[in-house]
């Protein structure tokens, strides 16, 4: 019984196995009496058939079959296993075969290619691609079809013959493919040919989460024609236009830019363009650093979200953790997942996941859902990571129980498998019950679907045990699971469980299924372990390349962060935001002439890894590289057997200085060149003998320096040997511009080697700017000097510059122009810095922009060479060098110019004028001879106890000072009775003399020297004759007698009557003091009285309140020979009232009184410097933190403010800064470490008095308990 379709399946089986047609009806016939136990496994022992049998299922004769419900006996049963097994063997008794075979491919460069063949069934398959670069190719096998593919951009250098082999026990099949790239890619045949080139470099781009980015580059000539044959990758990956995304060309720019950025778009961009030449590229990478956390201290967010294994219902996440975990590690991760109806954002798991996986479940078929992760540290929450793409819940294993099987051009057939499989009303149970995902927090438990399946849809019940025990029970008690994967989260660390499921579908529920074996939680995954071998190379002036040593772990790393940081520094920073694939990478945007270190950290889904050993530092500079090529080769004189050649320095020395070169001449008569020169030649210019007159050569050369010998140059012209005689001059060489600005420029240039029949009177110079087809003149009249400073330049032009020399027969040939230069000042220039330094030296300094190691600078006067050495003093430190003028005269007047050679033209000069170095040589002088200011004369002072005080004050001096206090002449000392008292700190010199007498009188002199600095104070005391009249009622007295000598004097009286002692009793009361007056002091309050004349007998008492007064260490009485006083220490509030002071005169008493209240004497407390509020007692905080003291003080005049550490001055600098604003003091110490811990004292004094303020300072580390805390806490349960 032969349908037709039967029929042609038949011959497809016929011609594919060899197998005849009565065979395969022998062989259905019997499959169809297979009992069902036996079926499912029969189907599967045959997937080659399946074809035919798909063809089959719709015919009556099937149908039919598998309507009937009774059974063979079971060795009907057997044989069918038999036949079915011979039938197999004899299937697979042949070799293999393609049924598609590899077909050839014709590509563009960097274009992808994939080669495809289709096999059939066979035993084993090995599978030969050449060439091999395993870094470029890739193989997957599929069971339909094989397949081999190209995953790179394809070069010119994988044009090639490409094979595949597959073999059996009986004999192997080969096909071949070739492959062939071309390097001219035009995008549409109809576009006219780009015929430009790139005329920038696209430079590195840094930015910021949220923020957007730019990549630019420009070209030659207009692309807008041309935006097809543009084409943007990022790490390789073609990029298109999105809402996010946009790609433009205007004029003759190219770019790419987005917004916002997130830390997914890191990574290598490459711009790509067609053009006639072929492809041009430029590349660059853009950095994209962690925006700024809402906690300070939170991580930075996670990247790289990804769905995996998705289901009907549910789905595994996986994501990248970040690299900056700002200094607490990141402890846990939470989940968020979009919900559309409430439009928010739900967090799936209620405590933080440790690893980078997590599954989420209880979703919705049919919805459409987002996700995104946060990460968690001891500090807060992190920004959450870019949200994955919207996703549909659907059944995406759809697809496995589909068969497509593909045929013809291009076409291909998509079989159903439940169509193939007899009818299911109950379903099997499932079967391979296991862990796919097993962590220390969960497991997601996995099994297959039964088979056969059937169309009806399925759900599932999942029951557990402790393994050993019998006792199940039912889990996920909400709703039957849809999906053949169920996350399980509540189990217990250290117990076994086993788990088995059963399938239900509308006609019931299945058997359980086998259990699974015991499944127990993981312990916790380890991080990756730390890079090794890291190493630090130099690459530009701005960049570094790192490299270290791959890691192998489990799980598998993600990649790789580097950190960097300057040497000396403490705090690392994040060179790269997305984990890097490779272990070699160059960081940019580094200083010039700093010290870097780098390390590497590996990071897996457990976290990031140990940090790698920290590499060298690495001073950031140009590689060490050899020199390019020198070019322009010039005839400079020619003899009959000899030729004088000159040639212009390499373009690219590496910073290097190029220590010789070497050539090579060539007779265009014979083939081989010849060497000139064994040993390399200093100089740019080179006379070769041993010519033939009449030949023609060619030369060429190599550059060396301390890297080696660069590359060969190209051949220079032919020249012609033969004797010059011409009466003009032969060509000036080596035309150079220096200190190019943006108007000017210097042009200097070597005189010519030939001059001619007569000397060279002078030069002319010309100029081209760019745009102009013809030279014009820059002099009129020959210059005699071989140099020219140019003016007038055009800001942004590009200028070439030659030079004729002229004697007196004329003018002869121009030089070689010089290489085009733009006037513009590049930024950064330095100019030379004139000046007077600190031991008063005049110099001219000058710094080097673009720092090198071991620079050399080359200075000139006048352009003329190198300043006389007798003279000048030239040194190099670091990047700078100095000339200093050793005997400043007006000999020194004129041009000083520097030049760093082995760099990019960095020059500069200066014009020292006679007006500019006679305000140097003066200011020098100042230097070297400073006087120390005066602040305060010599004054004096007679002292309460009768002492003689003679002080003076200067400005404050180092505590070096010296001092010689000088007496008539004489260098008097400190003594007991003549106490000298010289305090650095303030500037004050005192002499305080007790008895001072005739032999104290004369001219002090007070000799003071610091350092350099010096000067004299002078002080004259002379003695005056000194004369005693004696008076009654304001009339002289003639018997009055004098000793000038003891100062005694005496009044004889013979007769004493009454109106004598009335007189006497009034001179009694002449003495009587005056009212009390108050005055501040820095310590206090002064109360007082004037006297003409104290004596003891007046027995002086005073009184507060009425309260006799003692004298005590705060309050102090005492008198001078016209003053009472009393002196109060640090008045207070109680020192307020009423004071009284009473004398005697001998008969009577008298009072004076002062009343201190506050109403007349109110400026004594309110005007008197005071700390009023603002200090606490103690202050605690941590290292590397700043700490600002602020108090409020008071006073009229405004006080004078001094800080104390540990009675120490505070001295203000660095760290430490004092700002007063009003009344409000406060004084910043940044980065507080431990060595400032301490007692602190502000001091506020006017000329009302003074107070002091105090405070306790302590600093402790991060993670630590102050101690006066712990101190604070165990004091107060003993109060208690």
């Amino acid at each position: 019984m032969k349908t037709p379709d039967v029929a042609v399946c038949f011959k497809t089986v016929n011609c594919f196995y060899g197998v005849s047609t009565g065979s395969f009806i022998q062989l259905h016939t019997h499959r169809l009496k297979t009992p069902p136990p036996t079926q499912p496994a029969l189907i599967g022992s045959f997937p080659s058939l399946l074809f035919p049998i798909r063809s089959l299922s719709g015919s009556p004769i099937v149908q039919g079959i598998r309507q009937m419900r009774s059974w063979k006996s079971l060795k009907s049963a057997e044989e069918n296993c038999r036949q079915m097994k011979d039938f197999r063997e004899l299937c697979a008794r042949r070799a293999p075969m393609f049924w598609i075979p590899l077909r050839a491919h014709c590509v563009w460069e960097r274009m992808s290619v994939t080669l495809t063949c289709t096999l059939g069934k066979i035993t084993r398959i090995t599978a030969a691609a050449f060439p091999a670069v395993l870094c470029k190719y890739q193989i997957t096998k599929d069971c339909f079809p094989f397949k081999f593919s190209l995953i790179y951009r394809c070069s010119l250098e994988d044009s090639a013959d490409y094979s595949v082999v597959v073999t059996n026990a009986f004999g192997q099949a080969t096909s071949f493919a070739n492959v062939l790239v071309k390097g001219e890619y035009v995008i549409n045949a109809l576009l006219p040919v780009y015929e430009g080139h790139f005329t920038s470099v696209m430079r590195p781009v840094f930015t910021r989460e949220k923020e957007s980015f730019t990549l630019s580059s420009s070209v030659s000539t207009s692309l807008e024609r041309h935006g097809p044959s543009i084409q943007w990758f990022r790490d390789g990956v073609l990029l298109k236009e999105s809402d996010r995304r946009k790609l433009s060309c205007i004029g003759c720019d190219v770019s790419l830019s987005g917004s916002p950025a997130y830390k997914e778009d890191e990574g290598l961009y490459t711009v790509v363009v067609a053009s006639s030449s072929g492809l041009q590229e430029q590349s660059a990478y853009m950095f994209v650093k962690d925006a700024e956390p809402e906690n300070i201290g939170a991580p930075g967010a996670p990247l790289c979200v990804r769905c995996h294994d998705i289901h009907k219902d549910c789905l595994l996440l996986s994501w990248t953790p970040p690299s900056d975990d700002r200094g607490s590690p990141v402890c846990g991760y939470y989940v968020e997942r979009w919900d559309k109806s409430s439009n928010q954002w739900i967090c799936c798991n209620e405590k933080p996941t440790k690893i980078c996986r997590f599954p989420v479940s209880g979703l919705t078929e049919g919805e459409t859902y987002r996700f995104r992760v946060k990460a968690v540290n001891q500090a807060g929450v992190s920004l959450p990571s870019k949200a994955t793409k919207e996703l549909r819940m659907t059944d995406h294993r759809k697809e496995e129980r589909e068969l497509v099987i593909p045929y013809d051009d291009q076409r291909k057939i998509v079989v159903d498998k439940a169509d193939m499989e007899d009818i299911v009303d109950v379903p099997l149970p499932p079967t391979n019950v296991h862990a796919s995902e097993i962590s220390e927090d969960f497991i997601v438990l996995s099994w297959d679907e039964p088979k056969p399946r059937g169309k009806e849809p399925l759900t599932y019940y999942i029951q557990r045990s402790i393994a050993g025990s019998n006792s199940w029970q039912r889990i996920h008690l909400e709703k039957p699971v849809n999906s053949p994967r169920l996350p399980v989260f509540d189990l217990e660390k250290g117990k076994s469980y086993c788990f088995r499921v059963q399938a239900v579908n509308k006609y019931g529920l299945s058997d359980q299924s086998e259990p699974s074996g015991p499944i127990s939680l993981q312990a916790t995954l380890d991080v990756p372990p730390a890079p090794d071998h890291i190493l630090a190379l130099r690459d530009t002036k701005t960049s570094a390349v790192v490299q270290w040593g791959k890691v192998d772990c489990d799980p598998e790393i993600l990649g790789y962060y580097i950190y960097s940081r300057l040497s000396g520094d403490s705090d690392w920073k994040s060179v790269n935001n997305k984990p890097l694939k490779c272990n070699r990478f160059t960081v940019p945007e580094l200083e010039t002439g700093k010290d870097y270190e780098f390390c590497v950290r590996a990071v897996n889904e457990a976290g990031l890894g140990a940090m790698s050993p920290i590499s060298e530092p690495l001073n950031i500079n140009e590689a060490i590289y050899c020199p390019s090529a020198p070019y322009d080769f010039t005839l400079l004189c020619c003899g009959k057997d000899e030729m004088t050649i000159g040639w212009k320095a390499p373009k690219f020395t590496a910073g290097k200085e190029i220590l010789g070169y070497f050539l090579d001449q060539h007779d265009s008569s014979e083939l081989n060149w010849k060497d000139v020169n064994n040993e390399p030649i200093s100089k740019r210019v080179c006379k070769v003998t041993g010519l033939t007159e009449g030949h023609f050569y060619e030369f060429r050369g190599r550059a060396m320096n301390s890297a080696g010998v660069g590359k060969m140059s190209e051949p220079s012209g032919l020249f012609k040997c033969e004797e010059w005689t011409m009466a003009e001059p032969g060509p000036p060489y080596d035309a150079r511009c220096t200190e190019v600005r943006n108007t000017s420029l210097m042009l200097h240039w070597e005189a010519p080697i030939y001059e001619g029949c007569s000397a060279i009177t002078g030069y002319l110079v010309e100029a081209q700017k760019e745009g102009s087809d013809g030279w014009k003149n820059v002099n009129e009249n020959p210059i005699s000097e071989c140099h020219l400073r140019i003016s007038d330049l055009e800001t942004g032009k590009s200028y070439q510059f030659r030079v004729t020399a002229v004697n007196s027969d004329g003018a002869g040939g121009p030089s070689v122009p010089c290489d085009p230069v733009v006037a513009a000042t590049k930024p950064g220039t330095n100019e030379i810095e004139v000046g007077v330094d600190d031991e008063g030296l005049i110099f001219l300094s000058f710094e080097n922009p673009e720092p090198t190691d071991n620079p050399k600078f080359i200075w000139s006067k006048d352009y003329k060479g190198a300043p006389d050495p007798e003279k000048t003093e030239i040194s190099t430190e670091g990047n700078t060098s100095k000339l200093v003028l050793t005997n400043p005269s007006m000999e020194d007047v004129g041009t000083y110019s520097v030049e760093v050679p082995n760099t990019d033209g960095i020059s500069a000069s200066h014009t020292l004028t006679e007006e500019e170095l006679a305000d140097l040589m003066k200011k020098s002088h100042d230097v070297q001879h400073p006087l120390i200011k005066l602040i305060s004369d010599w004054k004096k002072e007679v002292l309460e106890n009768g002492d003689v005080r003679l002080w003076l004050q200067v400005e404050k001096l180092s505590p070096a000072a010296e001092l010689d206090m000088i007496l008539n002449d004489k260098i008097i000392e400190n003594t007991p009775k003549r106490k000298i008292q010289f305090d650095r700190e303030s500037g004050l010199i005192e002499i305080v003399k007790q008895d001072f007498g005739e032999e104290d009188k004369g001219t002090y002199t007070a000799k003071v020297v610091d350092g350099k600095a010096s000067n004299q104070f002078n002080l004259t005391l002379v003695g005056e004759e000194t004369t005693l009249t004696w008076s009654l009622d304001k009339k002289s007295i003639p018997n009055g007698q004098y000793d000038c000598q003891s100062g005694d004097g005496n009044l004889t009286i013979e007769k004493v009557n009454d109106h004598l002692h009335c007189n006497l009793n009034s001179c009694m009361l002449s003495l009587s003091a005056s009212q009390l007056k108050c005055q501040g002091t820095a310590e206090g309050i002064k109360i007082y009285s004037d006297v003409k004349y104290f004596i003891e007998d007046m027995n002086p008492t005073w009184y507060h309140k009425n309260k006799k007064l003692d004298s005590t260490d705060r309050i102090k009485s005492g008198s001078t020979m016209n003053q009472i006083w009393l002196h109060i220490i640090g008045p207070t509030d109680t020192d307020k009232g009423l004071y009284t002071l009473e004398i005697f005169d001998g008969k009577d008493t008298h009072k004076r009184t002062l009343d201190l209240s506050g109403k007349g004497n109110q400026n004594i407390y309110s005007d008197r410097a005071k700390v009023v509020r603002g200090l606490p007692d103690l202050a605690t905080i941590m290292v590397d933190k700043t700490l600002c003291l602020t108090c409020h003080i008071s006073g009229d005049p405004a006080p004078e403010v001094s800080w104390v550490k540990n009675d120490k001055k505070v001295v203000f600098k660095d760290r430490y800064t004092l700002d007063v604003k009003g009344t409000v003091v406060t004084m910043t110490i940044e980065k507080i470490c431990a060595e400032d811990s301490g007692r602190y004292s502000i001091t506020v004094k006017n000329k009302y008095g003074s107070e002091v303020g105090q405070v306790t300072v302590s600093v402790f580390k991060h993670g630590e308990e102050p101690e006066e805390l712990k101190k604070s806490v165990e004091k107060s349960p003993k109060q208690k």
